[in-house]
């Protein structure tokens, strides 16, 4: 019988997965598979919010190589969602190259703490919503919708946790960027 945390593991494995299906979405169909990256996108961030509270259900806690890397899956569901954009045509290779090389940089210098690891996820977040909303706007309202019902729903931990602990962790990285 599996308990919650395997539940939550097997989630967050399965939004690994979904990572191939966007970069297959982009190698075979192209722009025309924007809605349906839509859909892909706000079924692994629900599997990201998910993951999480699960995980913390468990009868049985323990540690696991897939929980103790959460943060990693989530950048490679939007690095995912990076080369599904640079395979349709809406990023330029050039522009994805010199994002990854750049953040590559960052990583081999500071790490992948919590902070840089959502920071390096926002504007392919963000580009990816300004497409969808051009070319496909129905499906880009849907992921609108979602973000702000998620908003509204976390809004107390979010206030408490997530922005504070955001700052945080930028306050750290400034830190150890000026002490060398």
């Amino acid at each position: 019988m599996l308990v919650a945390k395997q539940v939550a593991d097997l989630i967050t494995i399965a939004r690994g997965l979904l990572t191939l299906l966007l970069i297959w979405l982009g190698v075979t169909q192209r722009a025309s598979a924007l809605p349906l990256a839509c859909w892909v996108l706000i079924l692994a961030w629900s599997g990201d919010l998910l993951d999480g509270p699960i995980a913390r259900r468990s009868r049985i806690s323990y540690h696991t190589w897939i929980g103790d890397h959460d943060l990693p899956v989530d950048i490679m569901v939007s690095f995912g969602l990076l080369m599904y954009l640079l395979a349709a045509g809406y990023v330029d290779l050039r522009l994805a190259a010199v994002y990854l090389l750049v953040w590559a940089l960052v990583f081999w210098r500071w790490g992948v703490p919590q902070s840089l690891g959502m920071l390096v996820q926002a504007p392919i977040y963000g580009w990816f919503l300004w497409v969808a909303l051009r070319d496909a706007p129905a499906s880009g309202l849907w992921v609108v919708a979602w973000v702000l019902a998620v908003i509204i729903l976390t809004w107390p931990r979010a206030l408490q946790e997530v922005v504070p602990g955001w700052l945080s962790g930028m306050r750290d990285v400034w830190d150890q960027y000026r002490r060398g």
